[in-house]
């Protein structure tokens, strides 16, 4: 039980996808403007990341480890995210049409959002059995919507606060994360 709550702390906070790998920033920068529609994104990418690192797990471990065929990894982990995204989109632009009509581009763009990809190569590399993938997957995602939610409203701050003119837009954007950054990397000698 140690363990796993070690793995869900990493995941979530100092090992976090974003601001400990540099895993989806793309989305981390594009959707961050607005609470609801950063919510919506990690909500999304939390489902992909969870769903994607148990299917890719258990293709991985029952069908190309014992065929030797783990070349094809990126290849098939890259096919499973695709399907899924594709099936949340659907799903999406049925049920909540707004908030499809919100993420937009960004959408589609989970597919090729690495931190999906990442944590489903990362629970191959790490040698996670069935629990442990789980917990990783889940908290993995939860810190993604918890920074991607963090994030949006100090942005969201900074739009009504005095920003001089140089700054003012993506540039104190940018400073803002590199600070969050240094923040969730000093919870590191918490463990």
């Amino acid at each position: 039980m140690k363990e796993l709550l070690m793995i869900a702390f990493a995941a979530f906070l100092t090992e976090n996808v974003i601001l400990g790998r540099t895993w989806g920033i793309c989305p981390f920068l594009g959707v961050s403007k607005k609470s609801k529609n950063a919510i919506g994104m990690g909500i999304a990418v939390t489902v992909v990341i969870v769903i994607t690192t148990a299917v890719t797990w258990a293709l991985y471990r029952f069908v190309l480890e014992p065929l030797n065929m783990g070349y094809l990894q990126i290849l098939v982990f890259i096919l499973v995210i695709a399907s899924l995204v594709q099936m949340i989109e659907i799903f999406l632009k049925k049920v909540s049409p707004p908030l499809y009509k919100a993420l937009g581009i960004y959408l589609p763009l989970i597919t090729t959002n690495c931190a999906v990809l990442g944590v489903a190569n990362a629970v191959i590399d790490l040698g996670y059995g069935f629990t442990e993938m789980l917990v990783f997957s889940l908290f993995s995602g939860l810190g993604f919507l918890f920074v991607m939610w963090i994030f949006s409203g100090l942005r969201e701050k900074i739009e009504t606060s005095p920003v001089p003119e140089g700054f003012k837009g993506f540039p104190i954007a940018l400073i803002a994360a590199a600070a969050l950054a240094l923040i969730f990397s000093r919870l590191g000698g918490i463990i």
